[in-house]
């Protein structure tokens, strides 16, 4: 369970798949992206290499995956655009620009997944 005190990284996305109607799945690939954030942050921050640091990507492609369903290809490029750049900030253990690329992230998938209520994912 999450503290109020530990670091949120996909606040809007958080904030849009808890009112939107996204199943469990998609609920539950957020937070578990978001967590996973976390613990690469607080890894990034100590210079280890803790377990978090290497499941990041793996949330973020699950993540980018279940919010490819609702988003237009330019949407999608710019989600990719930025998981590839969070994935780049963890290689080079940039936090600075770990943390500038959550930004754009949270910002490409938290619209994706606001189509959910105007569009079906069956294309």
């Amino acid at each position: 369970m999450r503290t109020c005190r530990e670091p949120t990284f996909l606040p809007l996305t958080l904030s849009t798949v808890g009112r939107v109607c996204a199943t469990g799945v998609v609920q539950a690939t957020v937070r578990r992206a978001d967590s996973a954030a976390a613990e690469c942050w607080a890894a990034l921050l100590a210079g280890c290499d803790a377990p978090g640091r290497h499941q990041l990507p793996t949330r973020l492609r699950e993540l980018s995956a279940a919010a490819a369903a609702y988003t237009t290809d330019n949407n999608r490029g710019r989600i990719d655009e930025a998981r590839c750049r969070i994935e780049e900030a963890v290689a080079d253990r940039d936090g600075e620009d770990f943390a500038e690329a959550f930004i754009g992230y949270d910002q490409a998938v938290a619209a994706a997944l606001a189509r959910i209520r105007q569009e079906s994912p069956t294309r």
